[in-house]
């Protein structure tokens, strides 16, 4: 044992004669940030209804300019608003994803009176309140157009703009005019569609496959498939929410908003408006025309491509939000 031990003692003095003692210690310095809390790449659990509830949002880029993104369906989920992540941030906009209540990152009660276009309101001031947005621009697109229109009238109090994306002001309005579409299509197939809407049979394949070839051409016209965040929203949707406010399919409105109607509310709205539209839109172009005139100074962008024009009319539509977003933020 005393002759390992002096056998230790001996290597420690010859490695320490082998060290340079002139040489400098090191310290190690680091690029990266550094952070007082674990970090979750944007990502918030916001309470809602005075806590019951959680959902999910998620911050991308920094920038003066802020957007809280409003999805459609109701029912969908933020997937598809991911084209944003090309255009917002590389044009200094902060944005912000959320799937409302229900939706497929958030909490899924299953109680249908949480599904009202009031009680939706007011969670995107809960939401606003969460992630501490003093002052900001929404976004709504479809349903989420909806809730834009309500919560600017309702609660302007920290929205510097409003942008409302392919979106009428009226659900019976929406009703008629894509019916009317509809029956642009082979008679056939309008009766084949009916025949299975009388008899509450919209999950049959045959209808389904009918409403798809009416989504190529009227909710996203890029062919042969559709972008995988728009598809992967799509799958994600929650039945329940949408079935509960806006029935079984798109062209017979059964649910909880079929009467819905802003057209005596929307000249209330006060702050900077784009309303966005699209020639090949489920949505009148002329309501979309007619909101334009009857929103305060509002401006009206018309898209070439259908109801998903964020993604077959890109370019178009990135550029004219972007630049209503930049010079609106340049007045204030």
């Amino acid at each position: 044992m005393q002759k390992l031990f002096a056998l230790a003692i001996a290597a420690t003095i010859i490695l320490a004669g082998c060290v340079d003692k002139k040489q400098p210690v090191v310290e190690h310095k680091t690029s990266i940030p550094i952070y007082s809390e674990v970090q979750s790449g944007g990502v918030r659990m916001i309470p809602v209804m005075g806590g019951k509830y959680k959902v999910w949002t998620k911050k991308v880029g920094d920038g003066h300019i802020k957007v809280l993104l409003l999805h459609g369906g109701p029912g969908l989920t933020h997937e598809y608003f991911e084209c944003m992540e090309s255009y917002f941030p590389q044009s200094g906009i902060e944005f912000y994803y959320y799937d409302q209540l229900g939706s497929h990152y958030s909490d899924h009660p299953t109680d249908t009176a949480l599904w009202s276009v009031e009680r939706f309101t007011d969670e995107v001031e809960e939401v606003r309140k969460g992630l501490g947005l003093d002052s900001f621009y929404l976004l709504g697109h479809s349903w989420g157009g909806i809730l834009t229109m309500e919560y600017a009238v309702k609660y302007p109090d920290h929205l510097k703009g409003a942008v409302i994306s392919n979106m009428t002001a009226s659900i019976p309005d929406y009703v008629t005019y894509i019916n009317k579409l509809r029956d642009l299509q082979p008679a056939e197939e309008v009766a084949a569609m009916k025949k299975y809407e009388a008899a509450n049979q919209s999950d049959n394949p045959e209808y389904q496959k009918l409403v798809k070839k009416l989504y190529d051409k009227y909710i996203c016209r890029l062919s042969p498939e559709w972008p995988e965040p728009l598809t992967r929203s799509f799958n994600h949707i929650n039945s329940q929410v949408y079935n509960t406010m806006q029935g079984n399919n798109e062209f017979v409105v059964t649910g909880k908003f079929k009467n819905w109607n802003a057209w005596d509310k929307i000249p209330n709205i006060k702050c900077p408006t784009l309303v966005v539209g699209a020639v090949y839109d489920e949505m009148d172009t002329a309501e979309i025309n007619k909101m334009g005139r009857v929103i305060p100074g509002a401006k009206v962008l018309m898209c070439s491509g259908s109801h998903m024009s964020l993604w077959d009319d890109q370019q178009h539509y990135m550029e004219g939000v972007i630049n209503f977003l930049k010079e609106t933020d340049a007045k204030k």
